[in-house]
Parts: C-alpha cells; structure tokens; sequence
C-alpha cells in the first residue's frame, strides 16, 4: 500500500474538520442550525434543487432535529474512523 500525499491527508482532514463544524452546531446550537437551514431554504433568490423536499422535512421540527441526531452518530463514528486509518496510512 503506497502513502497517500501530504495535500490529500490535509484536504481529506479539512473536510472531516467542516462535518464535526456542522455537527457541533447541530448538537450544541440546534436552534440556530435549524433556523439558518430554514432561511436559506425559504430565501427566494438562491434557486435550490428539491427546495419543496426538504422545506417538507422541516416541517416537523422533532422529527428532523432526531434524524439529524442519529445519521450524525453514524457519521461521527465514520469520519472519525477513517482519520484515523487516513493518518495511520500517511505515517505508517
């Protein structure tokens, strides 16, 4: 197995390091996340593909913040796990 570049493992870190930002805001800042997801859906001059789907989701605001919450405990386990092996892999 070869080592991945220094620019991959920093780029692949960054991105993981903008979901943790994301979930933070979802778990710590819930009614702030919620309420700059509903306004940039409902701002008319950004067209968004599947806006009506996901104003939808919002609807039911319990619904959507525990659906967040448990894909959020998957992807926290997923993101952190492949740091890992992305790190071991660059130093090993």
């Amino acid at each position: 197995m070869t080592k991945p570049p220094f620019g991959f493992v920093l780029a692949f870190l960054f991105f993981s390091l903008l979901f943790l930002s994301n979930t933070y805001k979802l778990w710590f800042k819930t009614d702030t996340y919620y309420q700059d997801i509903y306004n940039s859906l409902t701002n008319e001059k950004t067209p968004y593909p599947f806006r009506d789907f996901f104003l939808k989701r919002l609807q039911n605001r319990k619904r959507w913040e525990l659906e967040q919450k448990l894909f959020s405990l998957l992807g926290i386990v997923a993101v952190v796990g492949v740091d890992v092996l992305v790190v071991m892999a660059y130093l090993g």
